[in-house]
């Protein structure tokens, strides 16, 4: 279903590139962005493509709540990874944060993201689907690069597919690794890359990395992405190959990242 979209769109940025890459294309297609910032590591780079970029802590919601009013937003997108560490490095819970904390039955991503995207709509804000201003970062099926799989990475391919499946289903975590058809990892809170050294320190080089999306995605947050970062936690481990679900993961920084899998002879495909 199309949705017609605002002139003046809201951003709630979390870690990483994708957040910039989000303004930079939105600001280029003639939408003005405000940013509510949750982590420095971007922010300054938010300010080159946004009218106004707010810096508040996950846990500050009616700073938060305040700000998107005030700028009359009705329409934003989350984007950028905001994870549990992040709220324990910065625990500024208001008010309206430490209620919900008290009413939730359960602290997973997806319980915590249908209690935000509740909470915007009784103030007559829609959450937007994070594709709709970075199509072009999907990742296409086929393999990226110029380095192929070997059948037996393949096996492991297709074994970590349907776990990864399993495990997003339980909102446990997008990633697994492999090796030789057994699950070294399973990614937790610590995110992507922790899992990837955790599950290479056991499997040792050549482990197999694949990420998906849940069965059931909600495309409006946790869009499951990676990209030059990624791929260096990879080569540092020696694992040989990741995988992701096709046209339905963000390849961040698109062209670095398969240059640099081509000249670390890492494979990198979505199936």
């Amino acid at each position: 279903m199309s949705i017609e979209l605002d002139n003046k769109q809201g951003l709630i940025a979390g870690n990483g590139l994708l957040p910039v890459q989000l303004a930079k294309n939105a600001k280029e297609n003639g939408f003005e962005v405000v940013a509510i910032s949750l982590s420095s590591d971007n922010r300054n780079e938010l300010k080159k493509y946004c009218s106004k970029v707010y810096d508040y802590a996950p846990g500050e919601l009616i700073k938060i709540k305040n700000a998107l009013l005030n700028e009359g937003i009705k329409q934003l997108t989350f984007i950028g990874k905001v994870s549990k560490s992040l709220v324990v490095k910065r625990p500024r819970f208001d008010s309206l944060a430490i209620e919900f904390l008290k009413q939730a039955k359960r602290l997973n991503d997806d319980a915590i993201m249908y209690f935000l995207v509740d909470e915007l709509a009784k103030l007559g804000i829609t959450v937007l689907d994070q594709t709709i201003f970075i199509k072009n970062l999907m990742a296409p099926i086929g393999v990226l690069g110029k380095i192929q799989p070997t059948e037996a990475q393949l096996a492991d391919v297709d074994y970590g597919f349907k776990i990864a499946k399993e495990m997003g289903a339980l909102d446990i975590g997008q990633s697994v690794v492999i090796k030789d058809r057994m699950i070294m990892a399973i990614e937790a809170i610590e995110g992507t890359d922790k899992c990837i050294k955790r599950g290479c320190k056991l499997g040792k080089k050549d482990s197999v990395i694949v990420k998906v999306a849940k069965p059931k995605q909600d495309k409006r947050f946790d869009i499951p992405a990676f990209g030059l970062n990624t791929l260096k936690t990879m080569k540092k481990y020696k694992a040989k190959i990741i995988a992701v679900e096709a046209n339905e993961t963000i390849l961040v920084d698109q062209k670095k990242t398969i240059e640099y899998a081509d000249k670390n002879n890492i494979v990198v495909m979505a199936v």
